[in-house]
């Protein structure tokens, strides 16, 4: 299943919260329809129906069931740069 460093924990948790109050809310990542195998990560103020939900330290990831496989044995990170820009990093998990 997905991991989420702790970085990537307070990152989302701070994007969510500044969306909404609720929480519910988390971000979601599904894959982009181009076939090119790119992953689109958006706020999203609850999980689709199908969506897997991965909680980790208060926050809330949603899988789109295409990206599930794809993602079981990743990490995500996220990396802020000194202006405040976020880039999320997919990474193999350390065992």
């Amino acid at each position: 299943m997905l991991t989420l460093t702790d970085t990537a924990a307070q990152v989302i948790r701070d994007l969510s919260s500044q969306v909404t109050d609720s929480p519910d809310t988390g971000v979601r990542i599904s894959s982009q329809s181009d076939g090119t195998g790119s992953l689109v990560l958006s706020i999203a103020e609850h999980p689709e129906s199908a969506d897997r939900v991965v909680e980790s330290e208060g926050a809330r990831i949603f899988l789109d069931p295409q990206v599930v496989d794809m993602l079981d044995d990743k990490s995500l990170d996220a990396d802020i740069d000194e202006g405040g820009g976020v880039a999320f990093l997919v990474t193999e998990q350390l065992h």
